[in-house]
């Protein structure tokens, strides 16, 4: 077997997590294929590994037109995270955080505790899934702060996460919110660090105070910034393929993952919206090997930063952590 083989080999072997997966956005577009092959022919240029989208109005265009005519009712919800799931199954992977958007006027009308039931009950033996309400910065208004400040009593909800435009500035609820989440038990979330610079990486950590930041890529833009995503033990959830097709960096040659990690932040790795982005996670990885240099510690060590992260028991991290090395060891020639 050559290099690459073997390499395939062990990122299929490895047990791995995807932590930064919007349900929406994670659609199979086999699936609107098969339901309107006129409207979404098979393969779209979008999807294509050389696309790059102008901007990110041009990427939300594509995934809302996408994404919106599909998630209709509680049973579209199901029939998508079954898809989904079922991928990861056959592609090793164990756990998985993924978010929902929170339904909002003009948007999807389907409640939001119907949304979890359908995506728990899509749910394989030997996978663990946990669910997040996500939400846009501007979110709380109207009918939906009554939806956000009852988010605490939802039993069945891991957490939330602040998404969308980072040109959309912080509101000023969103730190309180924030705080009474998490004294409710829930993990809290946000995205920064993507299209606008380390100062909201800072902010996501000091004024939101989450240990959980989705991308955050950007904070190598300041030196401090980086440290203090280190030393408040903060963990960077990245998505490569998404952030060299959105034009946040070039090229991998130029991307900062690498940087991080010998920084000492953890980061872990996913595929974000593998609808509009043609990728899965076993690509994510392969693409770090041959086109990001990664060794083969390196990919492992991103396995192992995803397990330090779950919600999961210690003993469930432990074993988890033994096939790492099982597997890592099989690798070494």
């Amino acid at each position: 077997m050559n290099a690459s083989g073997r390499i395939a080999s062990l990122i299929q072997a490895l047990p791995k997590t995807e932590t930064h997966l919007h349900l929406e956005g994670s659609l199979s577009y086999d699936l609107l294929t098969a339901w309107d092959p006129v409207r979404f022919p098979p393969n779209p240029p979008f999807r294509r590994p050389e696309f790059r989208f102008a901007s990110f109005p041009q990427f939300d265009e594509v995934l809302l037109g996408h994404a919106l005519p599909w998630f209709v009712s509680a049973e579209r919800y199901h029939e998508a995270a079954r898809v989904t799931f079922a991928r990861h199954v056959l592609q090793n992977v164990r756990y998985v955080e993924t978010s929902f958007h929170l339904p909002v006027a003009g948007f999807i009308g389907v409640p939001g505790r119907e949304m979890i039931a359908a995506i728990r009950s899509a749910v394989p033996p030997g996978l663990e899934v946990r669910i997040f309400a996500g939400m846009l910065r501007s979110d709380y208004a109207g009918p939906m702060r009554a939806v956000i400040d009852d988010l605490e009593n939802w039993d069945e909800l891991a957490g939330v996460d602040l998404h969308g435009h980072e040109a959309t500035p912080t509101e000023a609820w969103t730190a309180g919110v924030w705080s009474r989440l998490r004294a409710a038990g829930k993990l809290t979330k946000c995205h920064a660090g993507e299209f606008d610079g380390s100062a909201r990486v800072r902010e996501a950590i000091e004024l939101l105070g989450v240990t959980r930041i989705a991308h955050g890529v950007r904070a190598i833009e300041d030196p401090t910034v980086v440290a203090l995503a280190r030393e408040r033990d903060v963990t960077f959830d990245v998505c490569p393929i998404s952030n060299l097709k959105l034009g946040v960096y070039p090229s991998y040659a130029d991307y900062p993952l690498r940087a991080l990690m010998q920084a000492g932040v953890r980061c872990t790795v996913s595929t974000d919206d593998p609808l509009v982005f043609g990728n899965d996670l076993a690509g994510e990885y392969a693409a770090l090997a041959a086109e990001g240099g990664f060794s083969v510690g390196e990919l492992a060590q991103l396995v192992r930063n995803g397990w330090e992260t779950a919600l999961v028991p210690a003993a469930i991290r432990a074993a988890m952590g033994a096939e790492i090395d099982r597997q890592l060891g099989l690798a070494v020639p």
